[in-house]
């Protein structure tokens, strides 16, 4: 018998993709859905049960959700591993790129080295529903203080971002792996294609001059991320604007860091999907992964865009909100 049915594949995928992106914890909500819901859900879908498919199965989603984030990132990571090879190449870290690969290389090894070691522990020890909720409303006061007691530094970065959006780029950065130059009569698409890129060339000379000790502390904030309800991209932006980045790098940075790591994740369940505990349930998991990746490249685009003039706030609200609100009903209703 299926322990994971089409309905819940498709839910669990959708909000996995979307939410892992969504400074709102995607294994929080994947964890306090099944709860909230009851019946079959809350039996099926269990992350603390040792031999339960569901961990493998939205592990796994994460698989899909790094392809849907890559395919929007793609030209960045050309650029940033053809970056790191170059460096290798000539013994040699001179480049915005060559830095940046190895920015995130050195911001990556902390929360791997975490996941490895401690992954198991947290999932059983914190992968309770009601404890799930209190590191959601956790994070919602994360986010809000991220806001709140931004510092001068990364309030001043938001205005360079914005000048140097407003100045016309140099010339090498429309040159430099972009579209060829935009015509009167080339389409709206290409032309905002063409000033995403521009501007992510400008992103990340703006974040290499920050170092490498800045990337590893930023970097070490993901390791919060292992417990249930506190958001990986929405603790690492706050760390990001904390030493001093502007709200759009440090989003920007929080994807590019949290890629290889979803990835890593993924790739380590597959033997998991493959063998008796992907029985019964690989349909399903096809069916999840396709929305995951589809959630995670919509909402990649969405909030690249809307990180560039809006905060923190809207999201600190709804996981508080969300958070306390599924604890009393799990603690006192239920």
């Amino acid at each position: 018998m299926s322990h994971l049915t089409y309905p819940e594949a498709l839910v669990v995928g959708l909000i996995q993709g979307v939410t892992e992106l969504f400074p709102v914890s995607s294994l929080g909500h994947n964890v306090l859905i099944p709860a909230v819901i009851g019946g079959s859900w809350a039996r099926d879908l269990s992350v603390a049960k040792a031999s339960s498919p569901y961990l493998a199965f939205i592990v796994g989603m994460h698989v899909a959700t790094a392809i849907g984030i890559t395919a929007y990132f793609w030209r960045d990571w050309v650029r940033i591993i053809g970056g790191f090879f170059s460096s290798l190449r000539h013994m040699e870290i001179e480049t915005p790129d060559q830095k940046l690969a190895w920015m995130i290389i050195f911001a990556t090894i902390p929360v791997g080295l975490a996941g490895l070691l401690f992954e198991k522990t947290f999932r059983i020890i914190f992968g309770v529903p009601s404890r799930a909720a209190l590191f959601l409303l956790a994070n919602g006061l994360i986010l809000f203080a991220a806001e709140r007691f931004r510092t001068r530094k990364s309030r001043a970065a938001d205005q360079e971002v914005l000048d140097e959006r407003q100045r016309k780029p140099e010339p090498e950065l429309v040159g430099a792996g972009a579209p060829a130059p935009v015509g009167a009569h080339a389409s709206g698409h290409r032309a905002e294609r063409h000033e995403e890129l521009i501007s992510a060339i400008q992103s990340d000379r703006r974040i290499v001059g920050y170092g490498y000790l800045e990337a590893v502390v930023i970097g070490s904030a993901q390791i919060l991320a292992l417990l249930a309800g506190i958001s990986r991209d929405g603790v690492t932006m706050a760390a990001g604007m904390f030493r001093g980045l502007s709200r759009e790098d440090a989003a920007r940075f929080a994807f590019l860091l949290a890629t290889p790591v979803i990835l890593a994740a993924g790739v380590l369940k597959v033997p998991d999907l493959i063998g008796p505990l992907g029985n019964g349930i690989r349909g399903q998991i096809i069916a999840g992964s396709v929305l995951s990746g589809i959630g995670a490249y919509v909402s990649v685009r969405f909030l690249m865009k809307y990180f560039r003039t809006r905060t923190l706030t809207p999201f600190a609200v709804y996981s508080v909100v969300v958070g306390l609100g599924c604890f009393v009903y799990l603690t006192f209703i239920k």
